[in-house]
């Protein structure tokens, strides 16, 4: 997710919505808990699929490269 995103800003918003919504008042076993725990874990594991991409790390990667970067080499590029 890109910092200060739209993106980031929804999975900060959804995985909210999920734990304030947890159920937590009769946890009276065990199995109980695990169900609970099984389930904040299932739905952080859906939004996180959600707004997370796939990046492939290669040696050449920068952690400060993002979309204006991009836009402005190709517009180089075009340019020259």
């Amino acid at each position: 997710m890109v910092k200060n995103s739209k993106e980031k800003e929804n999975f900060i918003t959804e995985l909210i919505e999920v734990i304030t919504k947890l159920n937590t008042k009769n946890i009276s076993s065990k199995e109980t808990l695990e169900q609970i725990v099984q389930t904040i874990a299932n739905d952080i594991d859906r939004i996180w699929f959600k707004y997370s991409q796939v990046v492939n790390i290669t040696k050449h990667s920068k952690a400060w490269w993002n979309k204006d970067c991009q836009r402005d080499l190709e517009n180089y590029r075009i340019s020259k």
